[in-house]
Formats: C-alpha cells, structure tokens, sequence
C-alpha cells in the first residue's frame, strides 16, 4: 500500500517539477535607462547644503549603479 503512494508521490513531484515556470534572470539597470533633467551650458548651477526644496532642479552626476543579488 505504502510503495503505491510512494509511486504517486515521486510521479507528482517530477510532474511539478517539468511543468514549472522557468525564470530569467533581470536585466541590470543602466544610465540610459533613467531620464534626469540635466542642465545646459552656461545655466546657473545651485549647490545646496542640507535639505530644503529647489524650484528649478537638475542632475549634476548620476552613477554608483552595482548589481548584487538580493538574499534572504
């Protein structure tokens, strides 16, 4: 009696394990992937100190994008 749900069980296990669904790895991001608002030659540059809103803001420099995998 045992060995037929045995039989059952390995056969639902390797069913499961054919029909799941494959994954694929992301793609790491990279600067082209984000839109800043950079400014042109000559426009005033602001630099700030601390924390408070600015008006008219634009992206100086952007990077420091790394990829490591995320762990429980």
């Amino acid at each position: 009696m045992w060995m037929i749900q045995l039989a059952i069980f390995v056969a639902s296990v390797a069913i499961s394990l054919a029909n799941r669904p494959k994954t694929v790895a992301p793609k790491a991001s990279a600067l082209e992937d984000f839109n800043f608002p950079q400014g042109t030659e000559g426009t005033a540059q602001i630099e700030v100190f601390g924390t408070c809103w600015v008006d008219n803001w634009m992206v100086l420099g952007a990077g420091n994008f790394r990829t490591s995998p995320i762990r429980k």
